[in-house]
């Protein structure tokens, strides 16, 4: 399952015993708190891996407990490869916003990682891609340089958060890129690899 954004009240304010149980790994694309994230790996009893958000400035020096930052890592899980790139385009001063040239520092530090592991199955971010699910304001601009990775090492998943559906009726959940499926997590969404 990946979240983003959004708490899903069912899985927290309708919340039942059981009811994440179903789930093997949970995916966080930023932007939800603490309690929330905590709350899910507890309740869940599986691993929650996530990234940083552009409002998650507090993560920075109060992590999640339970929780696995995999930001600027590569991190494998079961065999399946997941690159963490959080944040969102540098809008305002703010410690999880880039600019488009260090984002595609960011990525390029990863090089070495990903030649090594043999490119990557999961490509984890806040923020989407450009022209590829995102919009035109400064804030909710993607970046360009995850739709070259893409092209580079066609992940077969593209998991972000960032743009949220109350922002307009045709924003979709699910797209894709090549060969690479994008999931627009806001809120939850779940499905298998």
């Amino acid at each position: 399952m990946a979240v983003s954004d959004v708490v899903a009240p069912e899985y927290y304010d309708w919340y039942r015993p059981g009811r994440l149980a179903e789930f093997d790994l949970i995916l966080g694309c930023g932007d939800l708190k603490r309690e929330y994230l905590e709350f899910l790996v507890t309740m869940a009893r599986c691993p929650l891996l996530y990234v940083r958000g552009n409002h998650d400035d507090l993560l920075l020096r109060e992590p999640p407990e339970g929780c696995v930052c995999i930001e600027d890592k590569l991190y494998r899980y079961q065999g399946i490869r997941i690159l963490g790139l959080g944040g969102s385009c540098r809008y305002r001063a703010g410690e999880n916003m880039y600019t488009e040239g260090e984002m595609s520092r960011r990525i390029l530090r990863q090089k070495l990682r990903l030649w090594r592991s043999g490119g990557v199955d999961i490509l984890l971010t806040h923020a989407p891609a450009r022209h590829l699910n995102d919009m035109d304001d400064l804030p909710h601009r993607g970046f360009e340089c995850f739709n070259r990775l893409m092209e580079d090492y066609r992940p077969r998943y593209f998991v972000h958060g960032h743009i949220h559906h109350s922002y307009g009726f045709k924003i979709p959940r699910l797209s894709a890129y090549g060969d690479t499926t994008v999931i627009n997590a806001c809120g939850s969404y779940s499905f298998e690899y």
